[in-house]
């Protein structure tokens, strides 16, 4: 019998299959766009159906829906991706720091920061910083009459560390001259490179000590929820 408890005695956590995965991300798609599911049985049957139409004009029935169902698998699970990408950042959109979540999917090749380099404490707009082979790119979250002013001002922190390097501006938002949140990692992985793979590590050591030195919180602890300690400061 298979052992289904640790050394110590609790309980082993079940294994997540693939298919455990996938049924969580259509119910999630599916919290969002109730739709999704006429979706993807359209799909599916309507690949098989066509399957069976080409099959008839050329007397090979079988052999085309058999051709057909791995197709209308891939066609399937494509839309649900696309879908599932859709409903996470409408899940997210709004909500502050939803852009770094976004950021954190871009892939390989980026030097990203986990924390905002600029918070504006009062209306909790936010600034990070992304470094890859175009350069550094600063990434606003906010309104664009503030969020100007705080990619302005970081930008100018940023040349002075590294003045030769490329810098972006991008403000994430569905206002005029903003990019909106889903489109974000498309806009970023299609500017043009300027720096070899070892300049991007080399500016991003520099960078790294700048967001430390304007940072200063401890990893894990969220800003927006830091609050003052009135008892001591009733005791000075």
């Amino acid at each position: 019998m298979a052992r289904t408890k640790n050394p110590d005695g609790t309980p082993k956590p079940k294994k997540r299959r693939w298919y455990h995965q996938l049924w969580e991300v259509y119910t999630l798609t599916r919290g969002v766009q109730p739709s999704i599911t006429w979706w993807l049985l359209g799909a599916f049957f309507g690949i098989i159906a066509l399957g069976v139409v080409i099959g008839l004009l050329m007397d090979q029935v079988l052999y085309l829906v058999l051709l057909s169902i791995p197709f209308a698998v891939i066609v399937t699970m494509l839309i649900l991706s696309r879908r599932a990408e859709k409903a996470a950042y409408s899940r997210i959109a709004g909500t502050p720091g939803a852009t770094g979540s976004a950021l954190g999917t871009i892939r390989r090749g980026w030097n990203i920061e986990e924390q905002p380099v600029a918070i504006d404490p009062r209306h909790k707009d936010l600034v990070f910083r992304a470094v890859g082979r175009p350069g550094v790119v600063l990434i606003s979250e906010g309104p664009s009459h503030r969020a100007q002013r705080m990619l302005e001002a970081e930008r100018r922190r940023v040349a002075r560390v590294v003045p030769n390097v490329t810098i972006h501006l991008i403000q994430v938002g569905d206002g005029e001259g903003q990019v909106p949140l889903p489109k974000l990692t498309k806009t970023i992985q299609k500017l043009k490179k300027t720096l070899t793979r070892a300049e991007v590590a080399e500016v991003s050591k520099r960078l790294r000590a700048l967001g430390q030195a304007r940072l200063p919180i401890p990893k894990g602890v969220d800003p927006m929820r830091a609050r003052p300690d009135r008892k001591g400061m009733r005791g000075r």
